[in-house]
Parts: structure tokens; sequence; C-alpha cells
């Protein structure tokens, strides 16, 4: 959030230093970092806190323009630590963000002479790399394979360039910490320690009273003590302490060490950082420190530290400052970088079998902008729009990179050219995700607008549709795209006709299309599309297969078509579903009343709404608190949003999907499917402009039921870990509740759930949001925010998006991203008997993140006759366990492979699937001869058996019960079967003949 620059920092420090250790006659002090046994040692640890893009962009903050917002120059703190080291051997500094925009980009603008300097500095340990990643990334919107991702790209470089490994987490600007933070991107990225700032304000007091600020931290439930961290939380947030805080216009006095000025004030100075520490300690010593030698002096002590569980979420600072609100802000960024995050996973994968290219596209340039983009000022929507509107074209220009990867490397597989090589593919594929991710050919697929599929096929050609699955096991999913009328047949390579179903595209898309077509690509639409075409398409794991769409009649089904009320049905009721699940909707209040599965015998009512809180103002009070950027503070009780009765209900039926349409308002549209052979339902919606003639609003959807949830509900962590929550309560502290809704609100990546005795209650969504579950049997989720004041947290920016053309400017709509991409806004629920849900939410959530990935091309009619139409990139014959997934698939150049397999259960989440795993690495690479496989750390940098070897073991206060962790075993040279313990991910470097 705050960007100190460092060199302020360094300045408190390296002033100071020379006071200390001068000859003037008021003090002499010893600079040398040495721990004085039998006194209070004083820490002074000089660091960055260079965010990567907040007020500014990257690349102001770097050179120092646009210094009217703020006075802030990454290059002055760079270019100045190298001479100020060097004048003191004692002094010590640490370095933190390795973003491309910052340190990277300076070192590559050094001499070779500085650089060996600089190498010097490391290896002496008077600089040091705390943390190591590419930013300090978020820990509350953050998925945890992005979080990996943006690691070890920082983490490789210090490798490659110092040879060293970062051993210290350093996270004081998140605003909250998560429990995968501490035991995957703290304990299994080989740190020793792990430090924070962030905390709830009632939580600080307490600790701070009990001194329990520093705990050791088990974060997984799974994994317990083996991947527990030794953990501290600042006792006043970042700053130093009052009077020596050397920020840019601060107040504190700055150290005038020339005796020839008039201001000389080196005693005065001396003399109050002497008293500041007296009457703390009169047993003061102060040394030139770093968070590695705090650590180590912690360690030394040899002391028993009390434990700490889940998460210290949600972080207020103080009474009615919730931050909170942050969890959703800008949600079509959220949506962007999450759909971005999937595509670079199936990118990646495309590249391996391909082959890497040393002159061609690659995927390192979205690789960057997702890593920058996890920032806890990016992500989290809290920065200002220029800086957002900059993390939009950064990453707008790494997909088009990757994009070309995709093309490239499908182009090459189809061609059969994957095992000889492939330089100059013929076939010049145009691509989208099924779930509306979409190359410049098809860039706006959710509002119907993709000209690939928008054809007349009668001239005899046929659409190619070449659909890859990026999971290890074998998917069917229904695919959806526009085409112009009802003369068509949908082929799966084999010739044999595949059931599909005509949805119509109603008039009200069709103006949005019209409209955002030329938002975001500058052209009008020359065709008009009147149909989805849906079918379902079987895929292998880690695969392709083909499908093509000709001209044909009477073919594809037409969806039937019922106007609740108006259409020969007067029925109180509608009811809509294929096979086992059927929903039921009330006609009078048009709205979503019955769940019932025949499969599962659930039934269940439930209430579907929408609703909005007003945010609060600055009303002059010494408790006034606005809503903003980062916090939510609703002014009351939510109003609810009720169908305006001139729309009503419109279902369309088919052998494919059954969907619901409602036009909730002039600015809430909603739509609900049911697809063949699935038990959720897809709730896709699109909320916005939000009006503001009567103030900011913040947008939520609930669901309630009747399930008796006894102020339970369970949300994810960084979309991995479960963690119960527990309604106006806090397991740490006696909770005072001035907030009893945004004090209840939690971030979700994967989902949110709750349970009784008999039924459990699942949601997932498509992009990081905020929820809570407000009343027993409700779960609701914050879908969009728009609010006209600014909640006194530093970006002095209202949280006012709007989307302009041609000067004409209107409030974001969800669905609509600030570049001219556009992500969809989807959540998916199911009610499962107790203690059945998991494996939707797990399996499913999969699918979410890795939506099937298109590619279009036309043919003569022939494809098959020369080109590969399936394919899998493992044994033909084999999947991935259930319980089991492939994060990463990374080709390294030279022959060498990165390799993540992630456990997705949790103990006792699911009788079947909480077991221990195996994966047999002959059939995933069934196409390439294994010569060495060495597993190392999470983030790439380590051997795993040398990070074991020097971990720190931290003793604990009491026996807190937890559960026999086993891990996975050595991996046998010649069987080479991985074993997977629960929530454990392995990651390997593996080398091929």
């Amino acid at each position: 959030m705050e960007n100190i620059t460092g060199l302020c920092v360094l300045w408190v420090i390296l002033l100071l230093g020379c006071v200390l250790s001068s000859e003037s006659k008021y003090i002499r002090y010893n600079t040398t970092s040495t721990i004085v046994p039998g006194k209070l040692n004083v820490h002074l640890v000089p660091h960055t806190h260079d965010d990567v893009g907040w007020l500014k962009t990257i690349d102001q903050y770097y050179v120092g323009s646009n210094n009217s917002i703020q006075g802030a120059c990454v290059q002055n703190v760079l270019d100045s630590l190298v001479p100020a080291l060097l004048a003191d051997k004692n002094r010590k500094f640490i370095y933190v963000e390795q973003a491309s925009a910052f340190f990277q980009r300076w070192w590559s603008e050094q001499s070779d002479a500085i650089q060996n300097i600089v190498k010097e500095l490391v290896k002496s340990g008077q600089l040091e790399f705390i943390n190591g990643g590419f930013c300090m990334h978020d820990e509350a919107t953050a998925h945890y394979i992005d979080m990996i991702d943006q690691t070890t790209l920082g983490h490789q470089f210090l490798k490659e360039e110092f040879g060293v490994t970062p051993r210290i987490g350093w996270q004081i600007d998140p605003f909250g910490h998560s429990s995968v933070q501490a035991y995957l991107l703290g304990a299994e990225v080989g740190f020793d320690s792990l430090f924070f700032a962030r905390i709830d304000y009632q939580d600080r007091a307490k600790r701070k009273g009990e001194k329990t600020l520093e705990v050791v931290w088990r974060g997984s439930k799974s994994l317990g003590s083996s991947s527990q961290i030794f953990s501290g939380a600042f006792p006043e947030n970042y700053e130093p302490p009052s009077n020596f805080y050397y920020e840019v216009n601060d107040n504190s006095p700055i150290v005038q060490d020339d005796v020839n000025l008039f201001d000389y004030n080196v005693p005065q100075r001396v003399n109050e950082f002497v008293a500041a520490a007296i009457s703390q300690d009169g047993r003061v010593h102060a040394l030139y420190s770093t968070p590695s030698i705090y650590t180590d002096a912690k360690h030394a002590a040899n002391e028993a530290w009390p434990i700490k569980t889940d998460d210290y979420f949600p972080y207020a600072d103080r009474v009615n400052a919730y931050w909170t609100g942050y969890f959703t802000s800008r949600p079509a960024l959220k949506g962007y970088v999450r759909l971005l995050s999937g595509y670079y996973l199936a990118a990646r994968q495309l590249e391996y079998f391909k082959g890497k290219s040393a002159l061609g596209p690659k995927t390192d340039s979205l690789a960057e902008a997702l890593a920058i983009a996890q920032h806890h000022d990016a992500l989290t929507g809290t920065e200002k729009q220029h800086v957002a509107d900059d993390y939009a074209k950064r990453l707008s220009i790494g997909y088009t990179e990757a994009e070309k990867v995709v093309a490239e490397s499908l182009a090459c597989l189809t061609e059969g050219a994957s095992k000889t090589g492939c330089k100059n593919p013929q076939i010049k594929f145009q691509q989208a995700s099924c779930d509306v991710l979409c190359s410049t050919t098809c860039p706006l697929l959710n509002i119907s607008y993709c000209p690939a599929s928008e054809v007349d096929f009668s001239n005899g050609k046929n659409l190619v549709v070449v659909v890859y699955n990026p999971l290890g096991w074998k998917r069917e999913d229904i695919i959806r795209i526009p085409v112009v009328n009802e003369n068509v047949v949908v082929l799966d390579s084999s010739g044999k006709k595949v059931q599909s179903q005509l949805v119509p595209i109603l008039d009200d898309f069709l103006g949005s299309r019209n409209y955002h077509t030329m938002a975001y690509l500058g052209v009008s639409p020359i065709v008009k599309p009147n149909y989805w075409l849906a079918f379902s398409a079987n895929v292998p794991p880690l695969g392709f297969s083909t499908y093509y769409v000709s001209y044909a009649k009477n073919e594809a089904t037409i969806s039937d078509r019922e106007v609740a009320g108006k259409s020969g049905n007067k029925s109180d009721t509608i009811t809509v579903g294929l096979e086992n699940l059927k929903l039921t909707y009330s006609v009078k209040e048009e709205k979503l009343t019955r769940y019932f599965n025949s499969r599962s015998k659930v039934e269940e009512s439930l209430d579907q709404a929408y609703k909005f809180y007003i945010g609060n103002g600055h009303d002059g009070t010494l408790t006034a608190q606005a809503s903003g950027a980062y916090i939510f503070r609703p002014n009351g009780s939510p109003s609810p949003i009720t169908p305006n009765g001139k729309s009503p209900l419109t279902v369309f039926r088919g052998p494919i999907v059954h969907e619901v349409h409602q036009q909730i308002n002039s600015w809430i549209y909603q739509t609900t499917r049911l697809y063949k052979g699935k038990e959720h339902g897809e709730v896709e919606f699109i909320v916005g402009p939000i009006p503001i003639d009567d103030g900011g609003k913040e947008i939520a959807t609930e669901i309630k039921t009747n399930l008796a949830s006894n102020k339970t509900f369970y949300t994810d962590s960084n979309g991995r870990d479960f963690i119960e929550r527990v309604r106006d309560y806090r397991k740490d502290w006696h909770l005072e509740v001035n907030e009893p809704v945004a004090g209840n609100y939690y971030p979700i990546n994967l989902g949110i759930y709750l349970k009784d005795k008999s039924k459990e209650f699942s949601i997932l969504v498509d992009r990081a949001v905020g929820g809570s579950s407000i009343i027993d049997g409700q779960l609701e989720l914050m879908v969009h925010r728009r609010l006209l004041e600014d909640d006194s947290r530093g970006v002095d920016e209202a949280l006012d998006e709007t989307v302009c053309i041609r000067n004409n400017c209107t409030g974001l709509t969800v669905n609509i991203l600030t570049t001219y991409k556009q992500v969809l806004g989807k959540y998916y629920f199911r009610i499962d008997p107790v203690g059945e849900g998991a494996r939707w939410r797990r399996s499913f959530g999969q699918e979410i993140y890795s939506p099937l990935l298109l590619a279009f091309t036309q043919s003569d009619g022939h494809w098959g006759d020369s080109h590969v139409t399936t394919f899998s990139g493992i044994d033909s014959s084999y999947n991935l366990p259930d319980n089991v997934a492939i994060i990463t698939l990374q080709d390294l150049g030279d022959g060498k492979v990165l390799l993540r397999l992630a456990h997705l259960y949790e103990i006792d989440e699911d009788k079947n699937l909480s077991v221990k795993a195996t994966v047999e690495l002959k059939k995933v690479f069934a196409h390439k001869q294994i010569k060495k496989i060495t597993e190392v750390s999470l983030s790439a940098n380590q051997g795993r058996a040398e990070m074991e070897g020097k971990r720190l073991v931290w003793q604990v206060k009491g026996s807190p019960p937890e559960p026999k962790v086993v891990r996975g075993g050595a991996v046998n040279p010649e069987s080479l079967i991985v074993e997977l313990a629960l929530m454990e991910i392995r990651t390997f470097v593996i080398s091929f003949n």
C-alpha cells in the first residue's frame, strides 16, 4: 500500500550509524552486528518497501516521475545503496522486491564492475535478499498457483545471478495474512521465519499485552508441524518508533551531522534515540541487522513459542474499519487475472509439448505480467485508476505473446510435428477459452461476438474447433459458440454427429454486444449471430479433441422458449433441469424457490436474490469511516433489489442445457443454467453500471436455505485449504463486535460453504470476491462496488470505475474489463448430503480454474485426412488420480522440465479421496525417457533434501494435538512413482534423454 522507497529508511540507519560511530565528544558506539548477551538487543533493519505500482505506475516509481502524486524513486534507492554500504562494512540492507521493473531492471543497467561489487556485498551479508519474489504479493485475493509462480520467478533470478536462496518471508504490507502464506509460501519454500505487520487492532492489543506477537504458525491442518514456521507480527504496523520516521515530508527531524551547520543536531538525535530505547529497557544494545540475524538470535535463545493456527483475516486497523472491501474491489481486473492465470497454466503445457523456442514467442511476458499483478496493491483493486489500467495493459501484452505460443503449439501438434520439431506451422489458429478468454479474433465471446464462428457454412467450408484440456484427467464439458443461423451440424473427429442445441441470443444481448464491441475493438459488428450453439466435448487429459461445425438443415435442436405467464402455462411455478437436478422458480416472485436432486434425494427451499449496501461516508464523528477501495463499512442494513416485474422469466430448454433468464432491474441481468450430465447450477450475472444518483452502492447476491448452520461456515485460503469461520467470533481473542457485516466478511478464491447435520451447501466462484454467512443457512457474495468517497487509506481516489466510448463515460459493468478483454461474472452452487460436497468443490474447482481452451480454423472437409485430431500428452490409457492435479508443467530448456503435483484434499475432507495418492511419471511422460529426477523446494531454487536439512526446528508451548503426518517418500528412479500426502505439493526438475 505505502511506498516507502527504502532510501528514507536507509538514511535513518546510515545517518544513525555515522553518528554513533563518529569521534564526537558526546558518544561513541560500536556498530558491529553482534549480539550482546544480557542486554536488550535492538535490531535496526533498513529495508525496501517498493510498491510494484500503487499511486504511480511501476515505471513512474522506478524513474521517479509523476511526483505531483508521490515523491518516490526506486532507481535512486538502488543507486545510493552501493556507496552507502561500501562506506561502512557494518551497515546492512535488505532488498525485498525482484520485479523486472525494479531490481532486475536496475541490475541489467549496471556495469560489470558494479555488478561484481553488489555480488560481494551479497556474499558478505551486507546486502540480503528477503522474500525474493517478483513482488510482495497479496494474501487475500491471490490464488496459490499465482503466489507460487511469482515467488518462483524471483527466486530463480536470485539463484542464477547470486547463487542465493532467501531465508525469510517479509510480508509487511498485505492487509491480513493467510494460512497458505505461512505453510506453503513460507515453510515449503524454505523460509526459516515470516514477518508481517497488519493484524487486527484487537488481536494486536491482546498479543502485545501477553507478549505473543511472535508465534509458531501451523497453517495447515493436514501437514501440521511438518510445515510450521516461526512468525512475528510487528507491534505498531511497519513504521519505526515515533519521532524516527524519515519518509518524505514527515515531521521527524532529520539528522544533520555536519558540525559546520547551525542545525547540527547529532547530540540531540542520539540522546532521543537512547532515551526511547531506555524507556523500554535500560540494557540496550543497538546493532545493524537483518531479519536473518534476528531469526538466528531468536532460535539460539532456545525458547518455546505459542502455537498459531488458521489465519489473520479479516483485518481492521481501528474501530469500524474492516479491510474487507478490497476482497471484491475492481472485480473485472480480478476476473482478468484469474482467467489469464488459468490460460498461462495451459500455455506453458503447450509450450512444453511443442518445445520452447529460443527465438519465437514465449510465455515469459505473461509470466511477468501475472507476477506483477499479484502485488498487494494490484489484484486487490486498491490502486489508482491509471495504475489499474497499466496492470491491465501489461496483462494484455503478455496474453498476446502467449497466444502466439498456444497457436503455434496447437498447429504443430495437429500437424504431427511435435516429435520432430516444428518451426513453421502452416495452420493459423484463432483461439478462445470456452469460458470467454479469447484472442483478438474473438475478444468478446461472452457477449456473442466471435467472427471465427459467425460464418456462412453453406459454401462447403467446415469450422474446425480444437478443444484443449489442461487437466490431468479425461473431461466432458459444454462448448458454446455463436452462429449466424440454425443450419448447422456438429461432428466429432470420426465424422459422427454430436448432439447439439441452439439457444437464441436475445435482443438485450445484441445491444450490449454492439456497444462493447465498439468500446474495446473500435469497430461495429458486421454480422449478427442469432444463436448460441452448444454441444458436449470429450477431451483426453493434457490433450485435445477436434470437432467440426458445418452446414446442415434440421440437425441442431432449437431450444423451446417459455415466457412465464405468457406461454399458455398458467402454473405458479416453473421447473427446469435435464436429469437429476431440478430447480423450481416462482412465477409471481420471479425468483428461485426450490432445489431437488433425485439421485442424492437432497431437497431444499432456496431464495436467491440481490441486495445492496449503502457505504458509510465521513460523518464527522470520532469513529468516522467511509467505505472505499480497502474498507467495507455499510451504513445500516442492506436494501433488497427486487425484480421490476416488467420482464417475466424467460426459459429455454433443450437436450444440452436449460436456461432461465431474469432481468432483475435495468442494471442487473442474470442467467441460470443447468447442463446435461452436471449436478450444479451455473449463475451468470451482468451487474452495472451501478446507479449513483442516490450514492455509491456495494452489490451482493445471496442464497438463503433452511440449513441450521449454527453461525458456522467455511471459506478457502487462496484456493487451497478451507478454514472454519464462526460469525462474530475469533478463536484467538474475545471479539468486540462493531461491524456485524463487514467484520464477518472473508476472502474467497475457490468457494464458500456451510452445513448442518444432513446437508452441505456450496458456492464456487470464478474470481476473488468477498463473502460471508450473515444469518444461518445463508451465503452471500459481494459481486461489485461503486463508491463516491475515499476511505482515507492513502489511495486518495474514490472507487468509481467507468468505461468510455468517444468521451461518453458510464460506470463499469462487472463483465467488462478496463481493457479490450472481457470476462464473465459467474458463480456455481450445489447442495449435497453432508460429507459429500468436497469432491465437487475440489474437482469442479479445478475445471473453473482451468477452462477448456478453444482454437478455430477452417477446412474444406478433409481435415482428419492430414491432421492429428486427438492428442494426449500423457499415456492414452492413463488419468491422474481424482485427488491430484498438475499445477506446473514448464519447459526449462536444455531438456529439462519443471513439474509440480498437488494433492487436492485435506485431512478428513472426503472419505475416499482424503488418502495418500500416487502418480506414475512413466505414464505422465509416456513419450519421453526420464534420465534424472530431482525433487526441489516449492520455488525450485534448492534441493528438497538440502532445504529440509538446514530447516530450523522451533519449540512450541504445550503439546497441541495434530494428525500424524507422513509425507510422500523418495521417488524410486526405477519405478518413478510419486507419492503425495494430503495437501502436499511436490516439485521436481526432470531431465530427459
